[in-house]
């Protein structure tokens, strides 16, 4: 099967890799939405509540004890699914990166092109006076972290009843319009609107690589049912 993948893409150079959570849950960065045995002691909100514009607004403080302890992962490393993306790219076969995640580690490995559709934690700007603040500010932080002007710092994360940024899925359906290969790795495409860019790909070969299966797998011309780390490799 792993012979296969390396054909389509020895063969190709215009590929296009789609990522989910389970490409950042190899470096150890689990999906916020699986819930721990700590989890209902801790909070007493669903992720999916703190996880929301109106409840940054509302619980500010109670936001960032969860976005701290839950979402930022600084001493996770790139895996071999992220690394062998950046050789992919420097060998100029792999056009672009598109993620769902948030923590950064395709650029650690050395991706350039990489559209990030629901944001980054390492980037963070103050509400008022826009001013750009590295995530070191949100974890050093005492309770909300705040700019010099006293305005309240907010991470560049696309929240829960908050829009993608325009631009880039304008670009990402670009690339995916365009691309010969897409191959969509670690994503159960349960999560819209991301989950819907697929639909744009018309081009040779879709590969699709998840531990469980997605509603895409009868349209794929190869599927992987494992992890996407150890596919690589």
């Amino acid at each position: 099967m792993n012979q296969e993948l390396k054909n389509i893409i020895d063969e190709n150079e215009n590929i296009v890799f789609f990522g989910g959570a389970g490409v950042s849950t190899e470096s150890g960065i689990p999906d916020f939405r699986s819930v721990d045995g700590l989890y209902s002691t801790m909070y007493k909100y669903s992720p999916e509540t703190i996880i929301s514009h109106s409840f940054f607004v509302r619980n500010t403080s109670e936001f960032y004890d969860f976005y701290k302890n839950k979402m930022i992962f600084l001493d996770a490393l790139p895996n071999q699914a992220h690394i062998k993306l950046a050789e992919l790219e420097k060998e100029g076969k792999l056009k672009a990166v598109i993620t769902q995640n948030i923590d950064g580690l395709h650029q650690e490995a050395g991706s350039k092109n990489v559209l990030e559709l629901h944001g980054s934690v390492r980037r963070n700007y103050c509400m008022k006076c826009g001013k750009f603040h590295d995530v070191y500010s949100i974890v050093n932080s005492d309770g909300v972290p705040k700019c010099q002007c006293g305005g309240t710092i907010k991470p560049d994360v696309v929240l829960y009843e908050e829009s993608l940024d325009g631009e880039i899925l304008e670009k990402s359906v670009e690339y995916i319009e365009k691309a010969d290969v897409l191959i969509v790795g670690g994503t159960s495409l349960v999560v819209y609107p991301a989950a819907g860019l697929i639909n744009y790909f018309k081009g040779k070969k879709l590969v699709l690589i998840n531990k469980s299966s997605t509603s895409l797998d009868k349209r794929a011309d190869l599927v992987i049912s494992d992890n996407i780390g150890k596919v690589f490799e």
